[in-house]
């Protein structure tokens, strides 16, 4: 419901949405925001809440995981090259989730979910082997011995993404049908 304006203040402003159809526009303010695209609107936030949190603590983990790797790989790649390009790989793995998370919507999480889960199967895997042949792994990677240089967060994080990920997926699927009929609090 929006009051008709006048027209010298309609003239050089028609574009700008009232103040309550821009949040039906979305958090980008229209253009790929709403729902029908993916855009943040589209089911549960999953850069709010717990989900700024692992935004957070991914973007941190995008710096540290590539800086080590550029550093390492620039300077000694001949010493451990595996355990080196593991490391970019991670940083790598780590910037699309950020992403993701930052961008939100239904294409983005699910983005996400499968990053999360190759992220989990690497640390798990990379974990297993440098525990079951450290000789394989001369240096330490981000997710050496399940992260335990990064206190165990390598292997924490994509546990708690996997978990964000599927509950605000849940209460974007309830909140759905009440955007739908107007019915919701939106």
């Amino acid at each position: 419901m929006t009051s008709p304006r006048p027209a010298a203040e309609t003239a050089g402003q028609a574009a700008r949405p009232e103040p309550e159809e821009a949040g039906r526009a979305g958090a980008s303010g229209g253009a790929g925001g709403g729902p029908a695209d993916g855009g943040p609107s589209a089911g549960g936030r999953i850069g709010t809440g717990p989900g700024r949190l692992l935004l957070s603590l991914y973007a941190v983990f995008t710096v540290a995981a590539l800086s080590r790797s550029i550093v390492q790989l620039s300077t000694k790649y001949h010493e451990a090259p595996l355990a080196y390009v593991l490391s970019g790989v991670a940083g790598v793995v780590y910037a699309v989730i950020t992403v993701a998370l930052w961008r939100g919507g239904d294409a983005a999480r699910r983005v996400a979910l499968v990053s999360c889960s190759a992220e989990l199967v690497g640390v798990v895997t990379v974990g297993v082997l440098t525990v079951v042949d450290s000789s394989a792994f001369p240096d330490a990677t981000v997710w050496s011995d399940f992260g335990i240089g990064y206190v165990f967060l390598p292997v924490a994080l994509p546990v708690a993404g996997l978990l964000w990920l599927r509950r605000s997926a849940r209460q974007g699927a309830e909140a759905a049908p009440a955007r739908r009929t107007g019915t919701g609090g939106a």
